[in-house]
């Protein structure tokens, strides 16, 4: 397409009109048509020789070799099971001995981690199948280690099975309640924010169940409006809409009282362990050790800068501190996720030291020394293996748009395990004698394959050759990574999309694409790039309607160590803003830019940063979009809010730097896209903000998405969203 700004006859057409031949359809983008080819469910094995994953037509669990990548048995197949059948299933938990697996069906979501399903219990050697209950549908079971029970939670209490009593099923808790107590798996916010949906775990030898308590009594209650809907219809809100109620902590409010319940199998005792925390802090994870007389207990302080690991007795109920870690500002999440306890250590990440980076500790508690030592940030951790004291992990080692594998072995030499530079995840084998190597670029969708832990590739799995020449078909045009300094000295990475058959000669509108949450990172060299993912398909699109895509991460944003990240605390949305303008002025600077005609756009975090970035006061942005922006961090929850801004009460400044606030310095045409039923970002921020513009007398349009959660998908309801959003620009950036 020539000089975008030559729209005499395109603006005649529809946006779904543009593009013929095998260029890109924004139906089949929207629809998966270009979605890439996975290893589904891969479940590394006992023996260490092997994996399971589920085949590709969905229909079995298949046993592979590490060794050679080829198939060497079927675990499970849908059309050949005794006793009780079924035509589909979505995926599996294998026991731990490996004899038995439970395998889930009917899975509906809760929230964006929890869900009901129905469950079986398979044995694999006889290929029996029996119903986990047939008393309800079932929440996040968990085996104990021995495989002869299994706990589940229905209705917010627990339940537990025993395979050796003809599946005996027998009640743990009784005091579950609605918006009231809730056993075993998370409430909203913590699920949410601390990224878990099962808070129970059995201990080592089976003869105790142990779990997390929520007590969400005093948690205020929002309730969200339901209609009709199409897609799917709710008849019983025909002639009345109804309510979606739940329970939100919103930054400064109460959260729910939390506790650490045990319950000893034989006696049927159940106890509250002892553990030493303060009334309104957290306990984000409970985990099982390898001692039955000790499961480990998180806790964190509600500023979340303290996080405290605690060894608990389930019979004695006695509690011992283990960990103590402080670091500056706040722990991020990924750090407290990671944390892995093996037979005889506790493996932590940290950035004390300014980067992410590796501590191991005994089960004791005692130090035994920082593993990895590098002015990088590790960012996922595969796992400590006790016999050679070697740790593998992934690091952002090369630069921050690339991972690779590492491995540091006990002397402290550190070796890279992936050569090729991009993205590079591992699934290590239990022995880590190999692992399965995803890896991709930019440009490039997945490729799977089997490596040795020396490094040594030995089996190609998957290379996704079909979407790949699909693609090709397409004649997209390669991402272009950039980099640049601010006015203030602050050196920005970027990625850069030109239109197909770009001419330097010419001048290109711009649309910018970020998200600037903390810890976030788009510009990466991986194909998950893009503002929706899928090798920036999306982004392709717009740029082949004449524009140049452009995203940068600005400040706070991660892979660049603690002190890069953590700028933006207690004043979210004031630097990420301006170093949204400052990229805008910088390719303003560039021969092919139109200076007149940028754009930016976001989802979320990115959407509430589009907002602060057209408020700033350098009006650099002729339009933007806010998809499910936040608009005041006062309207959202305790647990995200607070670990970057503390409290209403203790920063209102920070608060009161808002896009509301902010609403009479809006520049630019907006446009606003909101799910009726979000329940993270609740449509109560763009019906404040839309006063605000109002009564600034601020133009804008706004797009509801009828009984649509925060990620606005189902039926048709991406396709326009997605048409909405490339409209918009086409409209208002000529």
């Amino acid at each position: 397409m020539k000089k975008f700004f030559v729209l005499c006859t395109v603006l005649l057409m529809t946006v779904g009109d543009i593009m013929s031949g095998n260029m890109l359809q924004l139906k089949d983008i929207a629809n998966g048509t270009y979605s890439a080819e996975y290893l589904s469910a891969v479940t590394p094995l006992s023996d260490g020789e092997s994996y399971a994953m589920i085949s590709k037509d969905g229909r079995q669990i298949v046993k592979y070799s590490y060794k050679t990548g080829k198939q060497t048995g079927v675990l499970f197949d849908v059309g050949n099971t005794i006793g009780e059948s079924i035509d589909a299933f979505d995926n599996y938990i294998m026991s731990p001995d490996g004899t038995k697996m439970l395998i889930q069906t009917n899975t509906k979501n809760i929230y964006r981690r929890s869900f009901t399903a129905t469950y079986y219990i398979y044995n694999i050697a006889d290929r029996r199948m029996e119903r986990l209950s047939d008393k309800g549908i079932e929440r996040i079971p968990v085996w104990s280690p021995d495989g002869l029970k299994v706990a589940f939670v229905r209705d917010n209490n627990i339940f537990l099975i025993k395979l050796l009593y003809g599946n005996a099923e027998s009640q743990v808790t009784k005091d579950g309640k609605t918006n009231g107590i809730i056993n075993g798996v998370p409430d909203w916010v913590n699920e949410e924010e601390f990224g878990f949906n099962t808070a129970m775990t059995f201990n080592a030898d089976g003869s105790m169940l142990c779990w997390i308590r929520y007590d969400e009594t005093n948690v205020p209650t929002y309730s969200l409006q339901m209609y009709k809907g199409l897609d799917p219809e709710n008849n019983e809100f025909e002639s009345y809409p109804g309510f979606y109620s739940y329970k939100y902590p919103k930054a400064g409010f109460e959260n729910s009282s939390v506790s650490v319940m045990s319950f000893d199998i034989q006696s049927r005792q159940t106890r509250k362990m002892q553990l030493p925390m303060d009334t309104d802090g957290y306990i984000p994870r409970i985990k099982s050790t390898t001692d039955s007389e000790k499961i480990l207990i998180f806790t964190m302080n509600r500023h979340q800068d303290q996080l405290r690991l605690y060894s608990a007795n389930p019979r004695s109920t006695v509690c011992k501190l283990l960990v103590d870690e402080n670091v500056p500002k706040y722990v991020k999440e990924e750090a407290m996720e990671n944390i892995m306890v093996t037979r005889n250590h506790i493996l932590v990440p940290s950035d004390r030291s300014g980067h992410m980076q590796l501590y191991l500790y005994s089960l004791t508690g005692q130090l035994q020394g920082q593993l990895t030592k590098a002015n990088y940030d590790v960012t996922d951790v595969y796992g400590y293996d006790e016999e050679s004291g070697n740790v593998y992990y992934q690091a952002a080692g090369k630069n921050p748009m690339n991972r690779e594998v590492y491995v540091t072995m006990k002397n402290g030499k550190t070796i890279c395990l992936t050569s090729r530079e991009g993205c590079n995840t591992a699934v290590f084998s239990k022995d880590f004698k190999y692992f399965i190597n995803q890896w991709s670029d930019s440009n490039t969708p997945y490729e799977y394959s089997i490596y040795t832990n020396n490094g040594k590739q030995t089996v190609a799995l998957i290379d996704n050759k079909a979407l790949k020449s699909k693609l090709a078909d397409c004649g997209l045009p390669k991402k272009e990574f950039f980099s640049f300094k601010t006015s203030e000295g602050i050196e920005l990475n970027g990625v850069m999309i030109k239109p197909v058959n770009f001419d330097a000669s010419k001048k290109y509108p711009v649309i910018m694409w970020q998200y600037s949450g903390p810890g976030s990172q788009q510009v990466i060299n991986s194909w998950n790039v893009g503002s929706m993912g899928q090798g920036a398909l999306f982004d392709e699109y717009l740029a082949s309607n004449g524009f140049i895509l452009v995203c940068v991460d600005g400040r706070g944003t991660g892979g660049r160590g603690a002190e890069f990240e953590k700028s933006v605390y207690m004043n979210l949305g004031n630097l990420e803003s301006k170093d949204q303008v400052e990229a805008a002025l910088y390719l303003g600077t560039l021969p092919y830019v139109d200076k007149n005609n940028i754009g930016i756009w976001g989802w979320s975090y990115g959407g509430f940063n589009t907002l602060m970035s057209m408020s700033e006061g350098r009006g650099v942005f002729k339009a933007g979009v806010a998809v499910a922006p936040p608009t005041d961090w006062r309207y959202y929850d305790t647990v995200y809010t607070e670990r970057y801004m503390r409290t209403p009460k203790e920063n209102p400044a920070g608060y009161d730097d808002n896009p509301i606030k902010r609403a009479d310095k809006l520049h630019g045409a907006l446009l606003i896209c909101q799910g009726l039923a979000d329940d993270n970002v609740h449509p109560q921020n763009v019906f404040e903000y839309s006063e605000a513009l109002v009564q600034a007398d601020k133009d804008f349009k706004m797009n509801v998405y009828t009984n649509r959660n925060h990620s606005i998908y189902g039926g048709n309801t991406r396709n326009h969203l997605f048409r909405q959003i490339t409209q918009f620009f086409i409209d208002n950036l000529k």
